[in-house]
This record gives C-alpha cells, sequence and structure tokens, in this order.
C-alpha cells in the first residue's frame, strides 16, 4: 500500500507528459489540394484543436508546393502568430467559398516569449500558410479564389 500513492503520481505525470509531447509530434490529418490557378499546393490539413494549435511549429523547411491548410468549423476571425516557427511564411485567409480575404505577407518567425497575433479582422473559415515569397511570386491578391481538393 506505502507504493499506491507514488506509483499512481508517475503514471499521471507520464500520461501528462504524453499528452504534451503529441501536442508538438502528432502528425495532422490527411492531405488536401488547394489550387490558385495552375498553381497548387500539397497542404497537410490541419482540423482539431491540436492540430491547429501546432500548425508548422517546429519545421525546418517547407517546399515550394507544399503548405498547411487550417480548416475551422465555422466562419469567424481567426488571429495566427509565428511562435516557435521556424520559417517565414505568407499566411492567407479565405471565406467558405475559398476567395482570399486577407494576406499576411512574409511574416517572420517569433523568437521571444511573448508573440503578437495576426489578426486578419475578417471572417474566415480557411487559413493556408505557404513559404513567404509565393503570394507575390505566383499572384496571390485578396478578392482571388482559390480552389481546395
Amino acid at each position: 500500500m506505502k507504493y499506491f500513492l507514488p506509483l499512481a503520481v508517475i503514471v499521471i505525470f507520464v500520461l501528462a507528459a504524453a499528452a504534451v509531447l503529441s501536442i508538438f509530434f502528432a502528425k495532422p490529418a490527411a492531405g488536401a489540394a488547394v489550387c490558385f490557378g495552375q498553381n497548387c499546393f500539397s497542404a497537410e490539413v490541419s482540423k482539431t484543436p491540436l492540430e491547429l494549435a501546432r500548425g508548422l511549429m517546429f519545421k525546418k523547411s517547407l517546399e515550394q508546393d507544399k503548405g498547411m491548410l487550417f480548416i475551422f468549423d465555422k466562419e469567424g476571425i481567426h488571429p495566427f502568430w509565428m511562435k516557435n516557427t521556424l520559417i517565414p511564411l505568407d499566411i492567407i485567409w479565405m471565406d467558405k467559398d475559398s476567395r482570399v480575404v486577407f494576406i499576411e505577407k512574409s511574416a517572420q518567425p517569433c523568437r521571444q516569449q511573448n508573440c503578437p497575433t495576426i489578426n486578419p479582422g475578417v471572417n474566415a473559415k480557411y487559413v493556408l500558410e505557404v513559404n513567404a515569397g509565393t503570394c507575390a511570386k505566383i499572384g496571390i491578391d485578396v478578392g482571388d479564389y482559390g480552389i481546395i481538393k
């Protein structure tokens, strides 16, 4: 009986540590293709709260034709931040019809403890993150329509 309490504490600690580590190392859901004209991105999809919170944190690189697509349950104002993100990104907010409603170009990684949020101030259902400079390179602008497959 004297070992029961310490064993219970150890089990709780291990379960809590596993939950925290899963935030950073769990794989996102299946992928999707997001296209703007002839330019398509193979995107990892984030839907669950855990996936939405993790995003591209700790990724050291992103191929030019890759991205991450965040899908929210409903349209709303969805601010983002660059905490623990290691690469500069273009962040593209799209409404329920996949129309681009806001773009944050060349968002830089945040290496501070308190990182500012990027608030689009407009309703969006989808957010696509791609390498910084991509929007300028291929001409993605507010008002354009993407196709999500």
